[in-house]
């Protein structure tokens, strides 16, 4: 090869290299201008069939503190004189899910979406870290269902807790029942590291039968064992593995990027700094920041009682908390009403994957204090 050729294709060269530079320059301009666009950060208005304010309806982004500490919520009603409905999220804030997922909630009860400390518009580096304890989260629900009951003039509120929520919830319900009407756990946190045990199970022994050898070395080098635990390099494998094999978020949900990181960006009620802060928290807090807490409990022992009502939400496909082990739980807890409630369609989140059964089961069952609609009254 010639001078002459060399120096051409070194331009040619710094030519492409400048050129993709340009264009990935672009491309990042373009994304963070969109994701600007994407986040005004203001609650969106119900509105009426006339596109003005739905009258008695409230939509609400809040801040107050709570334990000392300033803690954000969303809350959304289409009538204002509703119930009070008191949301515990699980290892992520997931409000931003209901753009993809409505729920319906809204139609039956003002839904306060809160977002504990250290996750999500509630997220700051200046939460003390000694302060992120499961007492301190059992108190800190104490203390806004106490301040909803004053804010709504409500004798009780109702409590709800998914996934991780439920582990905070079941204990704030036996510890102060007198602030709630009933407590209703979806995806309800039981013997987690039995959970995790059959979830490992269930999953290697899915991937030996897809003939996935890759996956199936994955599993075999990070055993989850009830005496040895959880090791870390099976936490790596566990969320992409699950909506892989229809066992995660939702059971038809298969990506955590396309079902839940993508949505978050999207959702136009945070702004860009918070959506930054929810995925922040979150990779502090790794699955749960309450996660040492969790594996060490056995519900059916650490909490054997609740003296209000209580409602079980469960997906048979569940393996993120196993359906199983709440069956297990519910069966062994004692409270004066009970209701559990299989959902034959659904994974870790039954009340966005079957809304329309979930709110029969709200409106029948929960908001009359009965249970005409559970499992030992219907054979699903």
């Amino acid at each position: 090869m010639n001078r002459f050729s060399k120096t051409s294709n070194m331009k040619i060269s710094r030519y492409v290299m400048i050129t993709f530079a340009s264009v990935l320059s672009a491309s990042i301009l373009l994304l963070a201008g969109l994701l600007f666009i994407y986040s005004p950060g203001k609650a969106i208005p119900y509105l009426d069939e006339k596109g003005n304010h739905l009258e008695g309806s409230i939509s609400e982004k809040v801040f107050i503190d709570i334990g000392g500490v300033r803690q954000g919520m969303f809350i959304k009603s289409k009538n204002s004189t509703n119930p009070v409905l008191l949301y515990l999220h699980g290892g992520l804030p997931e409000y931003f899910l209901t753009q993809n997922y409505p729920a319906g909630l809204e139609e039956y009860f003002t839904v306060v979406w809160w977002e504990q400390r250290g996750s999500g518009i509630s997220y700051s580096d200046d939460i003390p870290a000694e302060s992120m304890t499961l007492e301190q989260m059992i108190s800190d629900t104490i203390e806004i269902s106490d301040w909803l009951r004053r804010r709504f003039g409500k004798e009780k509120i109702y409590l709800m807790g998914h996934s991780g929520g439920t582990f905070i919830g079941i204990q704030a319900a036996a510890r102060a029942p007198d602030l709630f009407y009933a407590y209703i756990g979806v995806a309800q946190i039981s013997n987690q590291l039995k959970s995790e045990f059959l979830a490992y199970e269930y999953m290697l022994n899915k991937f030996r039968e897809k003939g996935d050898s890759k996956m199936v070395r994955k599993f075999e080098a990070a055993p989850v064992s009830l005496t040895a635990g959880i090791p870390d390099s099976y936490l790596r494998l566990r969320d992409p593995a699950m909506h892989t094999l229809g066992i995660g978020t939702t059971h038809e949900m298969n990506s955590v990027i396309t079902g839940i990181f993508l949505p978050s960006l999207t959702c136009r009620e945070y702004t860009l700094n918070e959506k930054i802060n929810m995925w922040h928290g979150k990779s502090r807090s790794g699955v749960s920041i309450m996660w040492a807490d969790i594996l060490a409990a056995d519900m059916s022992v650490h909490t054997p009682e609740v003296k209000i009502p209580v409602y079980f939400i469960e997906g048979v496909y569940d393996y993120t908390c196993s359906y199983t082990e709440a069956k297990l739980y519910f069966e062994k807890l004692k409270a004066p009403v009970k209701g559990f409630y299989t959902f034959n369609h659904s994974a870790h989140s039954p009340h966005y994957e079957e809304p329309e059964v979930m709110l029969k089961i709200i409106r029948e069952d929960i908001l009359t204090g009965g249970n005409r609609l559970s499992d030992k009254n219907i054979q699903r």
